[in-house]
């Protein structure tokens, strides 16, 4: 931990010790009388036409209530949430249950509900759907230039949006140096699967739903739409969440059935998916090929970049849109590059659809211009550090704005860089590194950096405060947790505010009937947004206060301060405190010209983006001989501005750093020419265990943000952007004395092996 971090309190988290006891409530624990259970019928096929679903015998099976299918239900394609990014086609709605065709493998078709999740699984089973084959693609390259096999007829190719762009960005280089990188699809797998309970709300003739999600009021939103509902009469709650990574901020066709069912039959009704189902059902993510031209002068200076993306967006492309052009605005990451030529064609193809995974499109862009920037150093035999410094945007040159449309508000990039090459002990590892290439050594050293921008917090949330004649706090935020520990943070912000003691605080979130509104938890945005919101009405709370104390007191507001522990009294003279329960109570009969009551509401919007920053350095053995790659060190010095929360922050950057090296050494979701998901269970999708992975070694440094109170950035992702690329180039630094340029992810020892042997 750096010495810098003393800025913040390391205070323990303090929603763990009931999810640690086993006393925490997931959806799964939440128990209704007379509660049914959904399984669903999937596609066993990844394209057809559906021409007859037979449920007869699935409705005489023991225990089964009932068998639905989209038109026994009333229910056609899904209503489209909100996204900033591109629109997509009409012609490319998603079915809530697949009616005329299916598009992917794993695609619910119908439901069935019965007395016992056992039943309904079995009666599932003999539910028959007949589907005439179709024409399958799951390559994008082919998908965008194979007409033959669209997956939606009426749209007549299966590209859902292309962004051209120039061609100026190459034309003062010196040196171009080119590669094709892909940036593989892989699955959240949160410890959770995926799972909704729906039950009828007697008192509003609506639903309250159970559901483990980012964004609870997008589901609510987007059920009440599907359903017929208006107002308040659907009511979300997401209790404790197993992960998320970004593939539960959207709404799933499940959550609408599980709903609609729990209408039809005036009785709660529950799903929870096999790990096979989330595994093909829930959202992938990446799943870019980069087509990549950087161009320099000799001495290194950068003269321009050229990309192009192919975006696999899956059978559906609504939220995979976003992703590509994401990549685009971060595809700058920390460097002044006065030319980007960035295009991108979206594609849909016969497999699961893509969403957002931990970084959304921003992890892409620093994946290919990290890999650009080693190929161009190889080419120019330059150290990739020096490379990096020579080009890196100057700290006096912020804020600072991209050709590319990003606006970074503050940075010092070289400092980052040059405290982690110093933590890794950089020569003495280079030199190592030739001893063992002079030597001939099985077993190599590869040496990977990686520098990089990310763009967090976006938006606007709400955060309340009051305060009873009790005396206790009650904070009310539009953020949803899913293990960032909000609780822990928002106790942090009124506690320093107020001086009352952590126990006297209650927060309330992720329940759409408690909490007005609120956008969720996703892009890094909870603290510098979320927190801002909560410390902005903290503090109109306690101007509240102070008027009312100056006035009982005698005194000037002036010289009203917080006595912690205590409440509000008049400064050096802390005997003069009155208590919360003082305060508040005569809060409730105020004096003339004072508003009452001891409450405040705030909507915090953030003018901008903010940009934090940082540098990892991955060291791996790599065995010439075999393929084996071992990461051995990791390396990372982190800038997410002002800390709250250290302690926090140190668990962020070590879940995204094993994250982000998974996605470069062992996890792929791969498909056969079929459509047929090869990798679709926990025994042959390789997720790293703690064998896998060393001890980090992590530093921080804090440039603060002019773009919110706490001067704050985000640190939920950073660890995952920085890790992937840093890794990734160790694997081909090991092999640079071999010829080798690159490596594709993951570099698992095949690949590796096939690698070395074509050189």
């Amino acid at each position: 931990m750096s010495a810098s971090a003393a800025a913040g309190t390391a205070v323990r988290r303090i929603e763990d010790p009931p999810l640690m006891m086993g006393t925490g409530s997931y959806t799964d624990d939440v128990k209704l009388p007379g509660t049914l259970h959904a399984a669903f019928v999937r596609a066993g096929v990844a394209h057809g036409k559906i021409t007859s679903i037979d449920t007869s015998e699935a409705k005489s099976a023991p225990g089964v209530v009932g068998v639905f299918t989209g038109e026994d239900l009333g229910l056609r394609d899904m209503p489209l949430a909100e996204n900033p990014g591109p629109p997509a086609p009409e012609s490319m709605g998603r079915p809530i249950l697949a009616y005329d065709r299916v598009r992917f493998l794993g695609e619910a078709i119908a439901v069935v509900v019965a007395e016992t999740r056992a039943q309904a699984v079995d009666a599932a089973e003999l539910v028959l759907v007949d589907v005439d084959p179709l024409p399958v693609v799951v390559d994008p390259l082919q998908a965008a230039e194979d007409s033959s096999g669209n997956l939606f007829e009426a749209h007549g190719s299966n590209v859902a949006f292309e962004a051209p762009a120039g061609d100026e960005a190459l034309a003062d280089a010196e040196v171009v140096v080119r590669g094709r990188f892909v940036n593989q699809r892989v699955a959240a797998v949160p410890m959770e699967p995926g799972a909704a309970l729906a039950a009828p709300d007697e008192e509003t003739g609506g639903l309250t739903m159970w559901v483990p999600c980012q964004a609870p009021h997008g589901i609510k939103a987007v059920v009440s739409q599907a359903l017929g509902y208006e107002g308040d009469e659907v009511r979300v709650i997401a209790p404790a969440v197993g992960g998320g990574f970004g593939a539960r901020i959207s709404p799933y066709p499940e959550h609408v059935v599980a709903g609609a069912v729990a209408k039809r039959l005036g009785r709660p009704v529950r799903y929870v998916e096999s790990r096979w189902e989330t595994m093909v059902g829930m959202q992938h993510g990446r799943a870019q090929i980069q087509d990549v031209e950087i161009g320099a002068k000799r001495d290194g200076t950068v003269t321009g970049l050229k990309v192009h993306v192919f975006a696999d967006c899956g059978a559906y492309p609504h939220d995979a849109l976003l992703m590509p052009a994401l990549t685009g605005l971060m595809s700058c990451g920390v460097y002044s590059i006065p030319k980007v030529d960035f295009s991108f064609t979206c594609v849909v193809t016969n497999t699961s659809p893509i969403g957002a995974y931990r970084g959304a499109g921003r992890p892409e862009a620093t994946a290919l211009v990290e890999r650009a920037m080693d190929m161009l150093a190889q080419e120019l035999g330059m150290d990739p550090a020096d490379l990096r410094r020579k080009n890196f945007i100057a700290p006096e040159d912020f804020p600072h704005s991209t050709v590319t449309g990003a606006n970074y508000d503050s940075g010092e990039y070289r400092r980052a860089l040059d405290r982690a090459l110093h933590l890794a002990g950089y020569e003495d590892l280079r030199a190592e590194q030739r001893a063992r290439r002079e030597r001939g050594d099985a077993q190599q050293l590869g040496i990977g950096m990686c520098s990089y921008v990310e763009w967090t917090g976006f938006g606007a949330e709400l955060g309340t405060c009051e305060i009873g004649t009790d005396g206790k706090v009650t904070v009310r935020s539009g953020t949803s947790p899913h293990g960032q520990g909000h609780v822990t943070s928002w106790t942090q912000l009124v506690t320093t505010e107020l001086g009352v003691a952590p126990e006297d605080v209650t927060i309330i979130q992720s329940d759409t009937k408690l909490v007005a509104r609120g956008l969720g938890t996703m892009g890094s945005r909870s603290l510098q947004v979320g927190g801002s919101a909560v410390l902005n009405a903290t503090r109109e709370v306690l101007a509240k206060a102070k008027k009312i104390a100056a006035h009982e007191l005698e005194a000037s507001e002036d010289d009203i301060e917080v006595v912690p522990g205590k409440g509000l009294g008049v400064a050096g003279s802390p005997g003069t405190a009155l208590t919360w329960a003082q305060l508040a109570t005569l809060a409730q009969s105020p004096p003339e010209g004072m508003e009452p009551g001891l409450d405040a509401e705030n909507d915090f919007e953030t003018p901008d983006a903010t940009f934090p920053f940082g540098t990892h350095i991955s060291v791996v053995e790599l065995d010439v001989e075999t393929g084996n790659v071992r990461l051995i060190r990791h390396v990372s010095v982190d800038d997410a501005g002002n800390l709250t929360n250290p302690l926090l922050v140190e668990g962020q950057v070590h879940g995204g750093i094993a994250q982000g090296a998974a996605q470069a050494l062992l996890e792929e979701i791969t498909y056969d020419e079929s459509g047929n998901c090869l990798t679709g269970s926990l025994a042959s999708y390789m997720m790293p265990s703690a064998a896998d992975l060393p001890s980090y070694e992590t530093e921080r440094t804090q440039t603060p943000t002019d773009r919110n109170p706490l001067g704050a950035k985000g640190i939920g992702e950073a660890g995952t952007i920085g890790s992937t690329p840093a890794v990734q180039n160790a694997v081909v630094d090991a092999l640079g004395h071999l010829g080798v340029t690159h490596v594709d992810m993951p570099a698992h020892p095949e690949r590796v092996w096939r690698a070395i042997q074509a050189t």
